[in-house]
Protein backbone atom coordinates (compact mmCIF):
# COMPACT_ATOMS: atom_id res chain seq x y z
CA UNK A 1 0.00 0.00 0.00
CA UNK A 2 1.42 3.83 -1.24
CA UNK A 3 0.38 6.69 0.34
CA UNK A 4 -1.28 7.92 -2.83
CA UNK A 5 -3.80 5.27 -2.06
CA UNK A 6 -7.66 6.48 -2.44
CA UNK A 7 -10.79 4.85 -2.59
CA UNK A 8 -13.65 7.08 -3.90
CA UNK A 9 -16.91 6.04 -2.13
CA UNK A 10 -20.40 7.54 -3.78
CA UNK A 11 -23.41 6.75 -2.50
CA UNK A 12 -26.13 6.88 -5.86
CA UNK A 13 -29.83 7.06 -6.59
CA UNK A 14 -31.53 6.90 -10.24
CA UNK A 15 -27.88 7.14 -11.89
CA UNK A 16 -27.65 8.78 -15.38
CA UNK A 17 -25.31 10.46 -17.65
CA UNK A 18 -23.82 12.49 -15.38
CA UNK A 19 -22.69 10.09 -12.99
CA UNK A 20 -21.18 7.99 -15.40
CA UNK A 21 -19.39 11.93 -16.45
CA UNK A 22 -17.99 12.01 -13.40
CA UNK A 23 -16.40 8.16 -12.93
CA UNK A 24 -14.43 8.94 -16.45
CA UNK A 25 -13.36 12.47 -14.48
CA UNK A 26 -12.26 10.90 -11.74
CA UNK A 27 -10.09 8.25 -13.93
CA UNK A 28 -8.48 10.72 -15.44
CA UNK A 29 -7.32 12.83 -12.56
CA UNK A 30 -3.52 13.29 -11.88
CA UNK A 31 -3.51 11.54 -9.00
CA UNK A 32 -6.08 8.26 -9.68
CA UNK A 33 -8.49 6.76 -7.39
CA UNK A 34 -7.60 3.16 -5.95
CA UNK A 35 -10.97 1.54 -6.36
CA UNK A 36 -14.56 3.51 -7.08
CA UNK A 37 -17.29 2.21 -5.12
CA UNK A 38 -21.16 2.75 -5.81
CA UNK A 39 -23.78 2.04 -2.93
CA UNK A 40 -26.77 2.22 -4.94
CA UNK A 41 -30.45 2.61 -3.82
CA UNK A 42 -32.71 0.26 -5.56
CA UNK A 43 -31.00 -2.03 -7.80
CA UNK A 44 -34.09 -1.62 -10.57
CA UNK A 45 -32.99 2.07 -11.01
CA UNK A 46 -29.31 1.61 -11.47
CA UNK A 47 -28.22 2.18 -15.41
CA UNK A 48 -25.65 -0.61 -15.81
CA UNK A 49 -24.41 1.64 -18.79
CA UNK A 50 -23.19 4.56 -16.49
CA UNK A 51 -20.41 2.08 -15.43
CA UNK A 52 -19.24 0.42 -19.18
CA UNK A 53 -15.60 0.81 -20.10
CA UNK A 54 -14.22 2.30 -16.36
CA UNK A 55 -12.00 0.46 -14.98
CA UNK A 56 -11.79 -0.29 -10.83
CA UNK A 57 -15.94 0.72 -10.05
CA UNK A 58 -17.86 -2.10 -8.28
CA UNK A 59 -21.35 -1.31 -6.75
CA UNK A 60 -23.09 -2.39 -3.78
CA UNK A 61 -27.34 -2.55 -3.90
CA UNK A 62 -29.21 -1.66 -0.67
CA UNK A 63 -32.46 -0.84 -0.30
CA UNK A 64 -34.12 2.05 0.07
CA UNK A 65 -35.53 2.02 3.43
CA UNK A 66 -31.40 0.92 4.51
CA UNK A 67 -29.98 3.95 3.79
CA UNK A 68 -28.47 6.30 6.33
CA UNK A 69 -26.13 9.33 5.51
CA UNK A 70 -23.80 8.17 7.93
CA UNK A 71 -24.25 4.42 8.46
CA UNK A 72 -24.10 3.53 4.51
CA UNK A 73 -20.98 5.71 4.14
CA UNK A 74 -19.41 3.84 6.37
CA UNK A 75 -20.38 0.61 5.65
CA UNK A 76 -19.12 1.67 2.34
CA UNK A 77 -15.71 2.08 3.92
CA UNK A 78 -15.50 -1.23 5.67
CA UNK A 79 -15.45 -2.35 2.26
CA UNK A 80 -11.94 -1.05 0.89
CA UNK A 81 -8.77 -0.89 2.36
CA UNK A 82 -6.94 2.27 1.16
CA UNK A 83 -4.87 4.81 2.79
CA UNK A 84 -7.39 7.93 2.34
CA UNK A 85 -11.10 7.16 1.38
CA UNK A 86 -12.71 10.17 -0.37
CA UNK A 87 -16.11 10.79 -0.42
CA UNK A 88 -18.17 12.52 -3.14
CA UNK A 89 -22.28 12.54 -3.77
CA UNK A 90 -23.22 11.77 -7.74
CA UNK A 91 -23.93 15.76 -8.02
CA UNK A 92 -20.44 17.00 -7.53
CA UNK A 93 -17.97 16.94 -10.52
CA UNK A 94 -14.69 17.90 -10.56
CA UNK A 95 -13.59 21.22 -12.11
CA UNK A 96 -10.44 19.99 -13.58
CA UNK A 97 -7.80 16.72 -13.43
CA UNK A 98 -6.33 17.67 -10.39
CA UNK A 99 -8.84 17.30 -7.86
CA UNK A 100 -7.63 14.61 -5.72
CA UNK A 101 -4.51 15.87 -6.38
CA UNK A 102 -5.12 18.89 -4.36
CA UNK A 103 -7.32 17.26 -2.12
CA UNK A 104 -4.36 15.17 -1.08
CA UNK A 105 -1.56 17.85 -0.49
CA UNK A 106 -2.41 18.97 2.76
CA UNK A 107 -1.98 15.14 4.14
CA UNK A 108 1.66 15.72 4.32
CA UNK A 109 0.91 17.45 7.65
CA UNK A 110 0.06 14.91 10.20
CA UNK A 111 -2.22 16.68 12.38
CA UNK A 112 -4.77 16.92 9.17
CA UNK A 113 -6.81 14.23 9.05
CA UNK A 114 -10.13 15.69 6.55
CA UNK A 115 -10.03 17.86 3.42
CA UNK A 116 -12.60 19.12 1.42
CA UNK A 117 -13.14 21.09 -1.93
CA UNK A 118 -13.95 23.83 -2.81
CA UNK A 119 -18.25 24.30 -4.58
CA UNK A 120 -18.54 26.38 -7.53
CA UNK A 121 -22.06 27.05 -8.75
CA UNK A 122 -23.14 25.36 -11.86
CA UNK A 123 -23.91 27.55 -14.79
CA UNK A 124 -27.87 27.69 -14.12
CA UNK A 125 -27.64 28.83 -10.26
CA UNK A 126 -29.60 31.56 -9.07
CA UNK A 127 -28.21 34.96 -8.02
CA UNK A 128 -28.44 34.17 -4.19
CA UNK A 129 -26.88 30.43 -4.93
CA UNK A 130 -23.64 31.93 -6.05
CA UNK A 131 -22.93 34.15 -3.59
CA UNK A 132 -23.78 31.56 -0.87
CA UNK A 133 -21.33 29.34 -2.55
CA UNK A 134 -18.51 32.37 -2.79
CA UNK A 135 -19.13 33.29 1.39
CA UNK A 136 -19.38 29.04 2.27
CA UNK A 137 -16.20 28.06 -0.24
CA UNK A 138 -13.72 31.14 -0.32
CA UNK A 139 -10.63 31.42 -2.62
CA UNK A 140 -7.97 31.17 0.07
CA UNK A 141 -7.24 27.80 1.68
CA UNK A 142 -7.35 27.02 5.32
CA UNK A 143 -6.26 24.75 8.02
CA UNK A 144 -8.76 24.46 10.99
CA UNK A 145 -8.22 23.02 14.41
CA UNK A 146 -9.22 23.88 17.93
CA UNK A 147 -7.45 26.57 18.31
CA UNK A 148 -9.43 28.64 15.99
CA UNK A 149 -12.90 27.76 17.74
CA UNK A 150 -12.75 31.73 19.24
CA UNK A 151 -12.36 32.93 15.46
CA UNK A 152 -14.37 30.63 13.26
CA UNK A 153 -16.91 28.88 15.82
CA UNK A 154 -19.09 26.05 14.54
CA UNK A 155 -17.08 26.74 10.96
CA UNK A 156 -14.21 25.17 12.72
CA UNK A 157 -16.01 22.09 12.06
CA UNK A 158 -17.43 22.98 9.07
CA UNK A 159 -16.82 19.72 6.06
CA UNK A 160 -18.83 18.52 3.35
CA UNK A 161 -18.97 15.17 2.47
CA UNK A 162 -20.27 16.46 -1.46
CA UNK A 163 -16.30 16.38 -1.56
CA UNK A 164 -14.33 15.44 1.27
CA UNK A 165 -10.97 13.16 1.89
CA UNK A 166 -10.04 11.52 5.18
CA UNK A 167 -7.31 9.79 6.61
CA UNK A 168 -7.94 6.24 7.31
CA UNK A 169 -6.36 5.45 10.09
CA UNK A 170 -7.85 8.14 12.03
CA UNK A 171 -11.29 7.63 10.87
CA UNK A 172 -11.19 3.67 11.75
CA UNK A 173 -9.73 5.03 15.42
CA UNK A 174 -12.50 7.39 16.21
CA UNK A 175 -14.80 4.77 14.88
CA UNK A 176 -16.07 6.89 11.65
CA UNK A 177 -19.54 8.04 10.54
CA UNK A 178 -22.00 8.09 13.22
CA UNK A 179 -24.57 4.86 12.52
CA UNK A 180 -27.73 6.50 12.15
CA UNK A 181 -27.84 10.38 11.33
CA UNK A 182 -30.09 12.37 9.48
CA UNK A 183 -27.23 13.95 7.50
CA UNK A 184 -24.25 15.96 8.66
CA UNK A 185 -22.42 13.13 9.58
CA UNK A 186 -19.48 15.15 8.15
CA UNK A 187 -19.63 17.92 10.35
CA UNK A 188 -20.28 15.82 13.46
CA UNK A 189 -16.99 13.60 12.64
CA UNK A 190 -15.21 17.10 11.95
CA UNK A 191 -16.14 17.66 15.75
CA UNK A 192 -14.82 14.72 16.78
CA UNK A 193 -11.07 15.21 14.91
CA UNK A 194 -10.89 18.94 16.81
CA UNK A 195 -11.77 17.38 20.05
CA UNK A 196 -9.44 14.77 19.64
CA UNK A 197 -6.20 17.30 18.25
CA UNK A 198 -6.54 16.88 14.65
CA UNK A 199 -7.10 19.44 11.53
CA UNK A 200 -9.73 19.92 9.17
CA UNK A 201 -8.37 21.31 5.72
CA UNK A 202 -10.27 23.84 3.53
CA UNK A 203 -8.79 22.89 0.18
CA UNK A 204 -9.55 25.91 -2.32
CA UNK A 205 -7.60 24.37 -4.70
CA UNK A 206 -9.46 20.93 -4.90
CA UNK A 207 -12.55 22.11 -6.90
CA UNK A 208 -15.79 20.22 -7.79
CA UNK A 209 -19.17 22.27 -9.73
CA UNK A 210 -21.75 21.59 -6.94
CA UNK A 211 -24.74 23.77 -6.25
CA UNK A 212 -28.67 23.51 -5.82
CA UNK A 213 -31.35 26.20 -6.24
CA UNK A 214 -33.88 25.35 -3.29
CA UNK A 215 -36.62 27.18 -2.66
CA UNK A 216 -37.36 28.92 0.83
CA UNK A 217 -39.70 25.92 1.42
CA UNK A 218 -36.61 23.28 1.00
CA UNK A 219 -34.19 25.49 3.16
CA UNK A 220 -36.36 25.11 6.12
CA UNK A 221 -37.01 20.98 5.56
CA UNK A 222 -33.14 21.04 5.20
CA UNK A 223 -32.12 23.45 8.22
CA UNK A 224 -34.48 21.48 10.42
CA UNK A 225 -32.34 18.32 10.02
CA UNK A 226 -29.37 20.58 10.45
CA UNK A 227 -30.95 21.91 13.82
CA UNK A 228 -32.23 18.21 14.68
CA UNK A 229 -28.62 16.63 13.98
CA UNK A 230 -27.29 19.67 16.27
CA UNK A 231 -29.79 18.58 18.95
CA UNK A 232 -28.86 15.03 18.64
CA UNK A 233 -24.87 15.41 19.39
CA UNK A 234 -24.78 17.90 22.20
CA UNK A 235 -20.94 16.60 22.69
CA UNK A 236 -20.09 18.21 19.44
CA UNK A 237 -22.24 21.31 19.11
CA UNK A 238 -23.44 22.83 22.26
CA UNK A 239 -21.56 25.91 23.77
CA UNK A 240 -20.12 26.20 20.37
CA UNK A 241 -21.07 29.61 18.52
CA UNK A 242 -23.10 29.43 15.53
CA UNK A 243 -25.95 31.86 14.86
CA UNK A 244 -23.39 34.93 14.01
CA UNK A 245 -22.13 33.02 10.79
CA UNK A 246 -25.62 32.89 9.79
CA UNK A 247 -26.23 36.58 10.52
CA UNK A 248 -22.52 37.68 8.44
CA UNK A 249 -23.69 35.67 5.25
CA UNK A 250 -27.10 37.82 5.18
CA UNK A 251 -25.60 40.87 6.08
CA UNK A 252 -22.64 40.83 3.60
CA UNK A 253 -25.19 39.13 0.98
CA UNK A 254 -27.55 41.80 1.33
CA UNK A 255 -24.71 44.15 0.94
CA UNK A 256 -23.51 42.73 -2.44
CA UNK A 257 -27.01 43.02 -4.13
CA UNK A 258 -26.97 46.43 -3.27
CA UNK A 259 -23.31 47.05 -4.83
CA UNK A 260 -24.29 45.09 -7.55
CA UNK A 261 -27.41 46.38 -8.52
CA UNK A 262 -29.79 43.71 -7.66
CA UNK A 263 -31.57 45.30 -4.75
CA UNK A 264 -34.91 43.69 -6.23
CA UNK A 265 -33.92 40.47 -5.02
CA UNK A 266 -33.82 41.34 -1.22
CA UNK A 267 -37.01 40.18 -0.32
CA UNK A 268 -36.27 36.71 -1.69
CA UNK A 269 -33.15 36.97 0.37
CA UNK A 270 -35.22 37.77 3.37
CA UNK A 271 -37.49 34.96 2.97
CA UNK A 272 -35.13 32.45 2.31
CA UNK A 273 -32.95 33.74 5.28
CA UNK A 274 -36.22 33.66 7.18
CA UNK A 275 -36.81 30.10 6.41
CA UNK A 276 -33.58 28.45 7.50
CA UNK A 277 -33.46 30.40 10.47
CA UNK A 278 -37.17 29.20 11.34
CA UNK A 279 -36.14 25.47 9.99
CA UNK A 280 -33.06 25.64 12.02
CA UNK A 281 -34.31 26.84 15.36
CA UNK A 282 -37.18 24.05 15.13
CA UNK A 283 -34.88 21.41 14.22
CA UNK A 284 -33.28 22.66 17.86
CA UNK A 285 -36.02 22.15 19.83
CA UNK A 286 -37.33 18.80 17.55
CA UNK A 287 -38.19 17.23 20.87
CA UNK A 288 -40.99 19.23 22.39
CA UNK A 289 -42.75 19.17 18.55
CA UNK A 290 -45.59 16.92 17.88
CA UNK A 291 -44.56 13.76 15.58
CA UNK A 292 -46.68 14.90 12.97
CA UNK A 293 -45.26 18.42 12.77
CA UNK A 294 -41.78 16.99 12.55
CA UNK A 295 -42.72 14.83 10.05
CA UNK A 296 -43.69 17.67 8.23
CA UNK A 297 -40.77 19.98 8.74
CA UNK A 298 -38.28 17.38 8.18
CA UNK A 299 -36.90 16.79 4.87
CA UNK A 300 -36.38 12.69 5.66
CA UNK A 301 -39.45 11.48 6.91
CA UNK A 302 -38.09 8.18 6.88
CA UNK A 303 -35.54 8.44 9.79
CA UNK A 304 -38.46 9.09 11.77
CA UNK A 305 -40.04 5.86 11.09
Amino acid sequence: MTETEIDVIIPVYKPGEELRLLLQRLMCQTLKPSRILLVNTEEEFFDKQCTEGIDNVDVIHISKQSFNHGGTRHMAAMELSGEFILFMTQDAMPYDDTLLEELHRPFSEERVCAAYARQLPRPECSVLEQYTRSFNYGEQSRIKAAEDMQELGIKTFFCSNVCAMYRRSEYEALGGFERKTIFNEDMIFAGRLVQNGKAIAYCAEAKVIHSHNYSSLQQFHRNFDLGVSQAEHPEIFSGVRSEGEGIRMVKQTAAWLIKTGKPYLLPKLAAQSGAKYLGYRMGKQYKKLPDRVVKWCTMSPSYWE
